[in-house]
């Protein structure tokens, strides 16, 4: 069985040192097999926030794949945005903005959905949606199929509607069509698994809230994701579970457990 951890929007600068030391404990207890970082990794796109965000990862010591969110390209640094936006992240990370992770029961496709010209929407391309159905094409029946973006695919709460990810539509159809079975997602900082309807076959958005951020959000605390998946998994299930920092334990407690049955149609 895998164990992939989610961390979003950490948003390094604003982190909570209690937090992330609660997040490196929690992450020596489950030793996810990977960890996927969707977005929002700094708060400024500051050298010294990547900085931070390095240490973070090498402190954890865990394989991990890392997307850009819209705040990891520099705002106020105009020469930057536009000629070098991705700098401080290919850095950190590496130069592919778009990694992929396999694992003989996971297949894990990252999509870079941040634009330069764009403040804090996000946007997929027709280009990368071929891509992306390309690779989930090609992936054995074995493999539950999940894509990260930073923007959600779809929302619980009409106030984030604006937030939606641009060509979503599009990318979920044809992402279906070629077999994914989930989409990881961030940037709103509020965290819900919700079925997507309307697919040629059953897909889940899975949402992450802020995860070390002191940018908490209407009092939910900060909070990270763990999915598990594989052949030991029961009926098939893929168990999605949502980890709060408790206060008053200054730990993660898990709090809510979701039970995805990939290639099953939801009711």
């Amino acid at each position: 069985m895998s164990v992939l951890l989610q961390v979003s929007d950490t948003h390094f600068g604003t982190e909570r040192a209690e937090v992330v030391d609660a997040l490196a404990s929690l992450s020596l207890q489950l030793r996810p097999d990977l960890m996927v970082m969707s977005g929002d990794i700094t708060q400024r796109a500051r050298r010294a926030q990547f900085d931070a965000a390095r240490s973070f990862v090498d402190r954890l010591d865990r394989p991990t794949l890392a997307v850009p969110g819209n705040h990891d390209i520099p705002l106020f640094a105009l020469w930057a945005r536009w000629l070098w936006p991705y700098a401080g992240h290919r850095r950190v990370f590496g130069v592919d903005l778009e990694p992929m992770h396999t694992l003989p029961d996971l297949l894990v496709v990252c999509v870079n959905t941040t634009r330069p010209g764009r403040h804090k929407h996000g946007e997929v391309s027709t280009e990368q949606v071929e891509r992306v159905a390309r690779r989930l094409d090609d992936a054995s029946s074995a493999q539950l199929r999940v894509v990260v973006v930073h923007q959600p695919v779809a929302v619980e709460d009409a106030d984030d509607v604006a937030n939606l990810l641009r060509g979503r539509k599009a990318a979920l159809m044809r992402w279906a069509e070629a077999g994914a079975d989930i989409v990881m997602g961030g940037h709103i900082h509020l965290p819900y698994v919700m079925p997507l309807k309307g697919l040629p076959r059953p897909m889940w958005a899975v949402q992450a809230g802020t995860a070390v951020s002191s940018r908490v959000r209407g009092g939910v605390p900060n909070s990270v994701n763990v999915l598990r998946c594989g052949d030991d998994a029961p009926d098939g299930v893929c168990v999605v579970e949502q980890w709060d920092h408790v206060a008053k334990r200054q730990a993660f407690q898990c709090v809510a457990v979701t039970k995805l049955r990939p290639g099953v149609p939801t009711v």
